[in-house]
């Protein structure tokens, strides 16, 4: 039996970028097209098979040891940059300020997708989804510049909106116009959180 579920749901590519080096800045070159290999992109900060791990994980890995590469991409949805921007009183949130890889338009609650759902692409190109991206300070220097005054409020508006992050499982290529068919786990919610949910309430 498959272990992943076609989807009649599917998000159209709006915008495609690289960052090429986050020292100098976290601001990404939009591009139209992309080659995709398993180490992710050519001359992007983010690519390899392997990344020194982060804050993110220290409960698992002290800083700096060499772990899988699961944060090749940072995907986000143009629904959900447009509410952060509202929120934050902006017209709108240029996805190359906050150092996106992808932005897609069409698939709803985009950063709550499930973890190790697959986006893949015409020619069989396929991204695993590994989790929320959760917002941090450093989209902040980039919208003050542009903005300033306005770019201590992304953290908080980014909130449950910030896209997630995903790495390559089948190499191809992606291109500004084309869709990303979701398909998701065949698997139920795990039940171990639901004594914690009960005594919550």
């Amino acid at each position: 039996m498959p272990a992943l579920m076609p989807t009649d749901f599917s998000g159209r590519i709006t915008w495609l970028g690289r960052v090429a080096d986050r020292e100098v800045s976290l601001e990404s070159e939009p591009l139209q097209e992309i080659a995709v290999g398993f180490d992710g992109v050519r001359g992007e900060e983010h690519g390899g098979l392997t990344r020194p791990s982060c804050s993110r994980v220290l409960s698992q890995h002290p800083r700096n040891t060499p772990i899988r590469n699961v944060r090749q991409f940072s995907i986000l949805s143009a629904e959900e940059l447009a509410l952060i921007a509202a929120e934050m009183g902006l017209e709108r949130i240029e996805p190359a300020w906050v150092g996106a890889s992808i932005v897609v338009e069409g698939l709803a609650d985009f950063t709550h997708l499930p973890p190790s759902s697959r986006l893949q692409g015409p020619d069989g190109v396929t991204l695993v989804v590994d989790m929320e991206n959760r917002p941090c300070h450093l989209p902040a220097k980039v919208i003050e510049g542009v903005h300033p005054g306005f770019g201590k409020a992304f953290k908080q508006a980014a909130k449950g909106r910030r896209g997630v992050t995903a790495w390559v499982e089948r190499e191809g290529r992606l291109a500004v116009g084309e869709c990303l068919r979701l398909h998701i786990p065949d698997q139920p919610v795990w039940r171990g959180v639901m004594p914690l949910f009960d005594e919550a309430g």
